[in-house]
């Protein structure tokens, strides 16, 4: 079974009378323990079809599958607890909470999953130490680079274990040296530790190492390349 799947995938944003189409009719599939990138312009729509795949927002028509669970026709409610149970999500603003260490920032979505703080902090420092942060536990996000800050958002992502990370322009915000370093992280933690990973992306170097990369132009899927 599929682990991502969409059929008709379409989003039309309306805003003062003009109807602006993001997605039209995207037919995708993601199988677990994938590495793919979602390529195009800005404005081509792969912010909007991470949000809709993560069941952030919801479709204008079409479905959104996620290990078998239709995400489009769940509640709101349902959907929060859905995405708490099996998405990371990785943005390019961070979103650390400011008031928090790099250590309960990875922390706290096992945390909203009421995990023991024990086990938690356990999970969430060996998340750290992954991502080759620990030393910087301690330190709040405003103490740390961006290049710092994008690791402890990914190591918040892969503390829950989740079944597929969304990651939107991860290596946006980054210089040459950090945004290589965080690519080189993520493609040997799929590759070793199997974890699936769905990007959006405009750098050439993340494109390099997908082993699947998606075209997308005016909200359509285009194309798509598959290396070995």
């Amino acid at each position: 079974m599929a682990l991502v799947r969409t059929r008709n995938l379409t989003k039309i944003y309306r805003g003062d009378g003009v109807l602006t189409p993001a997605l039209t009719g995207v037919n995708l599939t993601i199988e677990a323990g994938e590495f793919t990138a979602i390529a195009g312009p800005s404005g081509s729509g792969k912010s909007t079809l991470l949000h809709l795949l993560g069941g952030l927002d919801l479709p204008t028509e079409g479905e959104v599958w996620l290990e078998g669970t239709r995400v489009d026709r769940l509640s709101r409610t349902a959907r929060a607890r859905l995405r708490l149970a099996k998405v990371g999500f990785v943005f390019q603003a961070y979103n650390l909470i400011p008031v928090l260490t790099a250590l309960e920032n990875a922390a706290l979505v096992l945390e909203l999953r009421g995990v023991p703080r024990r086990e938690r902090e356990t999970r969430a420092r060996a998340a750290l130490r992954a991502m080759g942060i620990e030393a910087l536990a301690d330190r709040r996000p405003n103490q740390l680079s961006g290049g710092q800050q994008q690791r402890v958002a990914v190591a918040r992502a892969l503390a829950a274990e989740p079944k597929i990370v969304l990651a939107d322009e991860p290596t946006a915000n980054l210089d040459s040296k950090n945004g290589l370093a965080l690519i080189e992280l993520m493609h040997r933690l799929n590759r070793e530790a199997g974890v699936t990973f769905l990007f959006s992306t405009h750098d050439p170097r993340l494109l390099a190492h997908a082993r699947r990369v998606i075209h997308l132009e005016d909200g359509r899927i285009v194309g798509e390349e598959r290396r070995e």
